[in-house]
């Protein structure tokens, strides 16, 4: 039984140790990790433990795509050359196996890394969001695409200088976002696309220029008309619309009521309309309209009525008063019972009195009235009416009655009327004063000059001055 059992363990070990040489080592794999489309790269594989008796096969694929192979070669040493393709990028591995044996299990190297660099060529710029004018406030959307290239880094130009991120302006890879577009965001964009092996091969390409319009949405339009009269018999209202803001041209449109009356587009933001007037006689409601291409801009309703001046002018007044009651200021006060495009003129002693003088200042109120703001001195002394015209029309003026204002102040028409006698009772006071009391108080709005007996202003700057404080206060 001894031989047998040595015999059996003969055998034993012949056989394991015929296993152990059916059994391949790893292969090892080796090359560059990084290439160029084109590019002849080789990629080496080295088989250190395989059975002596059997004829290796070593074999490129990528990993997980055993279907394609990539390079062959019989030998436990291989060389696999590669002209670089996009399709070659990832992770490459060497597999051995016994080209004749299939009962030897092949093995299969550590992975190796290879990144593919496709030089960026054909940068084009999309526009997604559409059109390449578009009105403020919509979201400017584009697209970089290429022909080809990968691994790419993109930036956006407008105008020639980058597009700086911003919570409106948002660049993400490939794409630009503008949203609520201004009219500052029109100019010329582009895309530069680029990629790089390394340091010294850098490749790059420039879209062409793509122009952005951003417009401006045209404002509501202010609507206004003043009369013109061509002879006696016949007026037209010229009506002014205005826009203060949109991208030009642009379309204004007048409508009396719900009728159409005018149509133009022009290359400008105020446009005028020639319409036939009757004087007296309402006309119907106007409203201007404009579009320059997004939403209808309107004007408010406007009365297409013009009524003419009529009488009784008048004239009324308040005053100030100053230190020891004296008066130092008046306001006259002008106003026709009717008249819807009145024109005021103030005369002092058939003086006409326009704008600001050196004690006075006149304050156009149209239609409803005028004041003529007064300082009190001897320079102010004399009578006053004023003048209501039309505008239009100054053919025919109808006057106010005339009041005399002397140097206090005090106001006289014909008879003395009650604010004269109330006047006469400050004077009186006045006359009772000493000299001195009027200069106790520097600070008085228009200071006495103690020279003089009488209240009056001590230099035309001091009138005018008072005129300011009068002009502020309405």
């Amino acid at each position: 039984m001894f031989p047998y059992l040595l015999l059996g363990l003969l055998l034993g070990t012949c056989c394991c140790s015929n296993e152990d040489s059916m059994k391949l080592g790893r292969p090892e794999l080796s090359g560059p990790s990084l290439a160029v489309v084109k590019d002849i790269i080789t990629f080496n594989c080295l088989l250190s433990i395989y059975p002596k008796n059997e004829t290796i096969l070593l074999e490129l694929f990528k990993e997980g795509n055993r279907d394609k192979l990539l390079g062959f070669y019989s030998s436990s040493t291989a060389s696999f050359p590669l002209i670089v393709k996009t399709s070659h990028e990832g992770n490459l591995e060497c597999v051995a196996r016994a080209q004749n044996n299939s009962h030897v299990e092949p093995s299969v190297s550590y992975t190796h890394s290879l990144k593919v660099i496709e030089p960026v060529a054909g940068a084009e710029v999309i526009i997604q969001s559409g059109v390449e004018e578009l009105f403020e406030g919509r979201t400017l959307e584009l697209k970089c695409t290429l022909t080809a290239g990968n691994h790419v880094s993109y930036k956006w130009l407008v105008n020639g200088q980058p597009v700086l991120q911003s919570p409106l302006r948002i660049i993400a890879h490939d794409q630009l976002f503008i949203y609520r577009t201004t009219s500052a965001d029109s100019g010329l964009y582009m895309c530069v696309a680029t990629n790089n092996y390394n340091t010294t091969r850098i490749f790059t390409s420039n879209s062409s220029e793509v122009e952005i319009t951003v417009k401006d949405v045209v404002s509501n339009p202010a609507i206004s008309f003043k009369v013109l009269k061509e002879n006696s018999n016949n007026y037209f209202a010229v009506v002014t619309c205005q826009s203060t803001r949109g991208t030009l041209p642009v379309t204004f449109s007048l409508y009396n009521s719900t009728e159409l009356a005018f149509n133009v587009t022009v290359e400008e933001r105020k446009v005028n309309f020639k319409v036939p007037l009757f004087l007296d006689r309402h006309l119907g409601w106007l409203q201007c309209q404009a579009n320059n291409g997004d939403e209808v801009a309107y004007s408010q309703w406007l009365p297409l009525q013009v009524v003419s001046v009529g009488g009784p002018v008048m004239m009324h007044y308040d005053y100030d008063i100053g230190q020891n009651y004296a008066v130092i200021g008046l306001r006259l006060y002008c106003k026709a019972r009717k008249g819807s495009h009145p024109r005021y003129q103030w005369f002092l002693n058939q003086t006409l009195l326009q704008g600001r003088g050196s004690f006075y200042y006149v304050v156009n109120q149209p239609p409803d009235q005028s004041i003529l703001l007064l300082s009190v001195g001897r320079s102010s002394t004399g009578t006053y009416h004023c003048e209501v015209s039309d505008i239009f029309d100054n053919t025919t003026a109808i006057s106010s009655n005339k009041q005399y204002i002397d140097k206090r102040g005090r106001r006289k028409m014909g008879k003395e009327s009650l604010v004269s006698q109330e006047m006469e009772a400050f004077a009186a006071y006045e006359d009772d004063l000493e000299i001195s009391e009027y200069c106790e108080d520097n600070e008085v709005v228009m200071s006495a000059r103690c020279d003089e007996f009488d209240w009056v202003s001590k230099t035309s700057e001091d009138d005018a001055m008072f005129v300011d404080e009068l002009a502020d206060e309405l």
